[in-house]
């Protein structure tokens, strides 16, 4: 099996943004990035044995589909906006 990362995220990414719609602010995106991290943070802590790789990468998806949301959601425009 061979799984494709940023294709992973891109899927979510668009799951996310019909579902959601845009990011108001970088305190929403913080918050939905925590709870996220939060999430792969619960299934490190679990012993080796125990962990749901499929589950980690979930959340890791998850976390990197928020860091890319926010960006272009909030923080580019406000980049764009001063240039």
């Amino acid at each position: 099996m061979n799984i494709d990362f940023k294709k992973l995220v891109k899927n979510e990414l668009t799951r996310v943004r019909a579902k959601n719609g845009p990011q108001n602010s970088v305190h929403e995106g913080y918050a939905i990035m925590l709870e996220e991290v939060d999430e792969v943070w619960d299934e490190v802590k679990k012993k080796s044995v125990l962990r749901d790789h499929k589950a980690m990468l979930a959340e890791l998806v998850q976390v990197a589909s928020c860091c890319q949301k926010m960006a272009e959601d909030v923080v580019i425009p406000k980049i764009n906006k001063k240039a």
